[in-house]
């Protein structure tokens, strides 16, 4: 059971919020049959991205979503609309401290060097060429 002051906030926060139903393309454009062929229609239904938008944002009805959202999976089958956009941004270049907010770099190459110098030494005995090498 809820106490009085839950029930207080909720009858306070339970006013529903008045907002303007979104007109749906396919009624102010007179569309009766939403076609797979037709890009342009199918297109403002759907994002940057080339997501299908959703009926809150494109003000359809919950029939005129179907037909348009099974118009757009035709016609991408038919590679009349693309799955996926690439959305290009323009990249910053990264600073050159690297990144890392104030903090002092990393030292990975000090890390990485010393085995190899102590690789380097052992691997190649010196061999004095000039002085003959061979004893034959």
């Amino acid at each position: 059971m809820a106490s009085k002051k839950n029930r207080a906030r909720q009858s306070k926060d339970a006013a529903p919020r008045k907002y303007k139903k979104k007109t749906s393309a396919l009624i102010t454009e007179k569309v009766e049959y939403v076609d797979y062929k037709d890009v342009d229609l199918l297109s403002r239904f759907m994002s940057d991205r080339a997501k299908i938008r959703n009926r809150r944002v494109s003000g359809n009805d919950v029939q005129q979503q179907r037909e348009v959202a099974n118009a757009i999976k035709i016609s991408r089958e038919m590679a009349l609309l693309p799955y996926a956009r690439r959305v290009s941004t323009q990249r910053t270049r990264p600073p050159r401290d690297g990144g890392r907010d104030g903090r002092p770099p990393r030292d990975r190459d000090e890390a990485r060097t010393e085995p190899d110098l102590e690789l380097a030494t052992t691997e190649a005995p010196d061999v004095d060429v000039a002085a003959g090498g061979d004893d034959e």
